[in-house]
């Protein structure tokens, strides 16, 4: 029994190929062949000799040329709208295939931490909006232990980290970075002061986020108060800044947050300065080193375009 690949390798319609339709749809619609092949910019007799293979190709005559004038036979007839359905959609075709290797098309899933919709991430969702409308973005909140695990099965084509990823298999790049500064409840002592030093947060509850896994933010927040001298006590752990936020402005505790977080304007809630050199802390973008996608291509183009802003 003949297989499949022989089946398409015999088959008379394979004769049915683009240029021919292209051919055929000119004579059809000039209903002349010297006019048709003066479109087409070939010789009538090379025309003439299309026509016949993709009739031969058909089996049935597609032109009635026993009068002066050329018509459609009935066959004729049936493939013209077929034929044109055929080569718009052949166009079509080339057309989003072009669209999707220049990166104007497709499906982009990004992941990013909480604290990242303070700073950069909205205005460059929306540029990248408006830039690229046929693009559908995918959002996923996750810190950055779970970014790390989503790129890496690729669940997620790029990732907005806090602390940057480390991996072989991860591109990471500083797009922004920005000062630590204290939140802490607006009936604090501290919160009278223009500038708090971190030494003077010793004898305060902590509130850390995310809570895991790790490593994580919560990690460069320990490392920051170690460096001055103490331990912190940690009265909670959370999933999310906004969470921490609202912890913090009931007096549960304070919380290290970057500078942008201050857009968060919560009730209850003060956000001071530290004290002399403030700890930086840095928004990463990562994406796999081996993504070869145009639309993370062009994504990539546009954070770098506006990295600091």
């Amino acid at each position: 029994m003949a297989g499949t690949g022989d089946m398409l390798t015999h088959a008379p319609w394979l004769g049915v190929d683009v240029r021919r339709l292209r051919y055929f749809l000119a004579v059809a619609e000039e209903l002349h062949f010297g006019r048709a092949a003066e479109r087409l910019h070939i010789a009538q007799p090379a025309l003439s000799r299309q026509i016949a293979s993709l009739e031969g190709a058909i089996g049935a005559l597609l032109f009635d040329r026993t009068r002066s004038n050329i018509h459609l036979t009935a066959a004729g007839e049936a493939l013209l709208p077929r034929a044109r359905d055929i080569l718009a959609r052949v166009a079509d075709a080339a057309r989003v295939a072009k669209r999707a290797s220049e990166g104007t098309i497709g499906v982009l899933q990004i992941g990013f931490v909480g604290s990242a919709t303070f700073s950069i991430l909205p205005g460059i969702l929306n540029a990248f909006r408006t830039s690229h409308r046929e693009v559908e973005l995918v959002l996923h909140a996750m810190n950055t232990a779970e970014l790390r695990a989503a790129l890496i099965d690729r669940s997620i084509d790029v990732a907005f980290a806090r602390p940057s990823i480390q991996d072989p298999e991860i591109v990471s790049e500083v797009v922004y970075k920005e000062p630590l500064i204290v939140a802490l409840s607006d009936g604090d002592p501290l919160a009278a002061q223009n500038q708090v030093a971190l030494s003077d947060l010793s004898a305060h509850p902590f509130i850390l986020y995310p809570r895991h896994p790790r490593p994580s933010f919560a990690d460069t927040i320990l490392q920051i108060c170690r460096a001055e001298g103490f331990s912190p006590d940690i009265a909670q752990e959370t999933m999310e800044i906004q969470t921490a936020l609202s912890l913090v402005s009931v007096g549960a505790g304070v919380a290290l947050v970057p500078e942008a977080t201050s857009e968060a304007q919560l009730n209850g809630v003060a956000y001071r300065p530290i004290l002399g050199d403030a700890p930086q802390t840095q928004l990463s973008l990562a994406y796999r080193r081996d993504n070869r996608s145009a639309v993370v291509a062009a994504f990539c183009a546009m954070v770098r375009s506006r990295r600091g802003r």
